[in-house]
């Protein structure tokens, strides 16, 4: 397979890992833990929307006004007098985040429903209960369950003279808070108390939202017109807010066409403030239930005034001046900035090092202050998370897989940092939110992973296929070398304890005079292939191919009986695959030759001119080769040194002389290898015991008596080399005038 392929591949595999988790609730999930919470710490705090304020109630709040430390238990008419308070400060809504589903005093419930009728501009918590119902069937027997949701209203004065009434759930994951319903579908989408804040803010703002709908003529018959904004109050606002949700949902063109409408049109609505109301109204109406919460910072960050404040200022001589809340949306409820263990609170990604959470009035005025200024994040659509993931997966895996890794590795990082900076930058102006957790966790680690685990696997078969090659001409140990390490050739030269082996090809002068030079050349390669493969088997260390002649060695740091078996075993060998050789060529009608020597020997390179070969150099190697030679005059194939076979067992041999070769002073006692003792035929028993008893014959110095021995082993060895030999020796001295002082020393004088 093309490695543009397989780069391909890389990529497609990384992409789909990251597309498939990140569509996944669990990858969801990876993205709102690590992600978003990267992208929050990133940014930082921001500033909060000016036209919202917390007046928050904490541990001390009852104390600073003489009452009791749990609000649950002061009399309505503190509210009272805190909502006339606000109302005359200008706060154009005030939303309680409180419990009001407990009846109290006729009297106090009476003053804080006034209080709440005078201001016509208060919101109120409805309380959302869920319970599980069992299904039966006809029978009346339980077949299921379903669970059921609805709003329990304040006590019926104060939800009579409220504005707004809304729920505020927060969906949770495990105790972290990311997101908050604008309408809940399970209970007729209803508006939460954000969402109503910002309708009863509107209202007090700007004309009358549905007028300026019924104006434009986009709504089609399911608008509806009601009367001036004041005449609106809690469970009819309720109801019309419901009302105009479903419009928007039944017409999704709606919403650009009425902005559009708004932007051709700009004197209906003329103030800027305004303008931005409706257009938040629009998004309000026609957005998801669900919204993920923009956070603004820490707890705090929001503008936070204690409730006593507020209440206190009203005496001229308290010396505190009074808050500025003009033109504010209000949320009251419990915060306190210095408990981590107040009631009311939320794990959020801003939870500030001494565990102090944002409490829940913060977090819904966040989420009014998000609907407000349409600041709410902007979750990536199914289709774009995978589109994006696919992308930045492909991208990483295949730019790893097919760059080499100096260069592939910073790229991916690059890109990855790349990518990380373009969605924190989106996320800070546009507010989107793009995979960050996934491609930074998962899809880069991963690409790096597959693209140098494919590179290391790479680079190994390339220098797999590199000591392959180099060991066509080195030992597979040096070749080896040569490729895991970072070698002077120069290093791997050394002098060691050797059996040498020569071999030669008899014959090859008349093969060669047959042979065109292109089917020589394939001739010897089958012979040297044929030749080589019984040495490997037996653990050669060095072969050195010498026109048609192989030297070889097997290397030791010390002397060692094992070198010699191994290679008098590789011989034996050898002997028997050029046997099966010579039935494939009939061009080749004599045997193998085989010398064999040990010594120290340099095993390194030779050469010079820039060009060097792997040899076998010292009087070990030369002194194999004459005895190889030697194979010609005495009509054997394998005949080596006694030193050579020092040591071995099961071997059967015969002595057939003392050689003293040219250039060499000290004669050589050499052996003739004929097989192992083991495997030996009978009659190659006999020949070598009756052959020695002809050598000891003439050691003794009685010529003519070795000379009748010799004759009648030839009489029954007719094709035995060394009798030949010995035999036209022991003639030719019996006719000569004097007699060697030696008879087994042999002086050649020919190499």
């Amino acid at each position: 397979m093309r490695r543009w392929v397989k780069g391909l591949l890389a990529g497609l595999a990384t992409a789909s890992v990251g597309t498939v988790l990140g569509i996944s609730p669990l990858g969801h999930g990876v993205e709102q833990d690590f992600g978003l919470a990267w992208l929050f710490k990133l940014r930082g705090a921001i500033d909060p929307p000016p036209e919202v304020a917390v007046i928050a109630i904490d541990d001390q709040t009852g104390v600073h006004l003489g009452l009791s430390r749990l609000p649950r238990e002061w009399p309505r008419s503190v509210h009272a007098r805190l909502v006339d308070r606000l109302t005359a400060l200008g706060a154009s809504s005030i939303v309680f985040d409180f419990d009001f589903q407990t009846e109290k005093t006729a009297e106090e419930d009476s003053a804080f429903a006034q209080a709440i009728e005078r201001s016509n501009r208060v919101v109120l918590a409805a309380k959302l209960v869920g319970k599980r119902q069992m299904i039966l069937d006809a029978s009346g027997k339980p077949s299921g369950s379903v669970w059921l949701e609805q709003l329990v209203p304040p006590v019926a004065p104060l939800a009579n003279a409220a504005k707004g009434l809304g729920p505020f759930p927060l969906p949770k994951v495990q105790v972290a808070v990311y997101d908050f319903w604008a309408f809940k579908p399970s209970v007729g989408d209803a508006a939460t108390m954000p969402a109503v804040a910002l309708q009863v803010h509107a209202l007090r703002t700007q004309p009358n939202f549905w007028a300026f709908l019924q104006a434009s003529g986009l709504g089609g018959e399911g608008t509806v017109t009601v009367p001036r904004g004041g005449d609106l109050r809690g469970v009819e606002l309720r109801k019309l807010m419901a009302h105009t949700r479903h419009l928007f949902q039944k017409a999704p063109h709606l919403a650009p066409a009425l902005r559009q409408f708004l932007e051709q049109d700009p004197a209906r609505i003329p103030d800027p403030g305004q303008r931005q109301t409706a257009k938040s109204l629009i998004s309000l109406y026609a957005g998801d239930d669900h919204r993920y919460l923009n956070f603004y910072g820490p707890p705090g960050t929001i503008a936070t005034i204690p409730y006593h404040v507020v209440m206190n200022s009203e005496d001229l001589g308290s010396g505190h001046p009074p808050p500025d809340v003009n033109g504010k949306v209000v949320f009251v409820g419990y915060s306190d900035l210095y408990d981590p263990g107040q009631p009311d609170r939320f794990y959020t990604v801003f939870t500030n090092d001494d565990g102090v959470d944002l409490s829940g009035v913060e977090i819904a005025a966040t989420a009014f202050g998000n609907l407000l200024h349409e600041q709410g994040l902007q979750p990536s659509s199914p289709f774009t998370i995978a589109a994006v993931l696919a992308i930045v997966g492909g991208l990483l895996g295949s730019m790893v897989y097919l760059l080499p890794a100096i260069a592939g590795v910073p790229l991916a990082l690059l890109l990855g940092g790349g990518y990380a900076f373009g969605v924190y930058q989106a996320f800070v102006q546009t507010h989107g939110w793009l995979p960050l957790a996934i491609p930074m966790l998962v899809q880069l680690p991963l690409a790096l992973f597959i693209g140098l685990v494919s590179q290391y696997l790479l680079e190994r078969h390339k220098k797999n296929k590199a000591t392959e090659a180099i060991s066509f001409y080195l030992p597979e140990g040096v070749a080896r070398d040569f490729t895991d390490k970072v070698l002077d050739p120069s290093a791997i030269n050394r002098v060691a304890y050797s059996c040498c082996f020569a071999s030669d090809m008899a014959g090859f002068t008349t093969i060669s005079e047959q042979l065109r030079p292109k089917e020589l050349a394939v001739f010897l390669n089958d012979y040297f292939d044929t030749l080589s493969q019984p040495l490997r088997e037996n653990g050669v260390d060095v072969v050195e191919f010498r026109a048609d002649g192989i030297m070889c060695a097997w290397t030791s740091d010390e002397e060692t009986v094992a070198v010699r078996h191994q290679a008098i075993l590789g011989a034996l060998d050898a002997v028997k695959a050029m046997a099966t050789f010579k039935e494939r060529y009939s061009l080749l009608t004599q045997s193998l030759r085989i010398g064999l020597e040990v010594g120290m020997a340099y095993v390194g390179h030779a050469g010079g001119g820039g060009h060097f070969v792997y040899s076998i150099v010292g009087d070990c190697a030369n002194t194999a080769a004459r005895v190889e030679g030697l194979n010609k005059q005495m009509g054997t194939q394998i005949l080596a040194t006694q030193a050579a076979v020092e040591g071995v067992n099961d071997l059967l041999l015969r002595h057939v002389g003392d050689f003293c070769f040219v250039g060499k002073t000290t004669p050589l006692p050499v052996v003739e290898v004929i097989a192992l003792r083991s495997t030996a035929e009978e009659r190659q028993l006999t020949l070598c015991a009756d052959f020695e008893q002809a050598m000891q014959t003439l050691a003794s110095g009685d010529w003519r008596e070795a000379e009748h021995a010799f004759s009648a082993l030839q009489d029954r060895f007719p094709d035995d080399g060394p009798t030949k030999f010995h035999l036209a020796r022991c003639r030719r001295f019996l006719m000569a005038a004097e007699l060697p002082a030696k008879p087994l020393v042999v002086a050649l004088d020919a190499k």
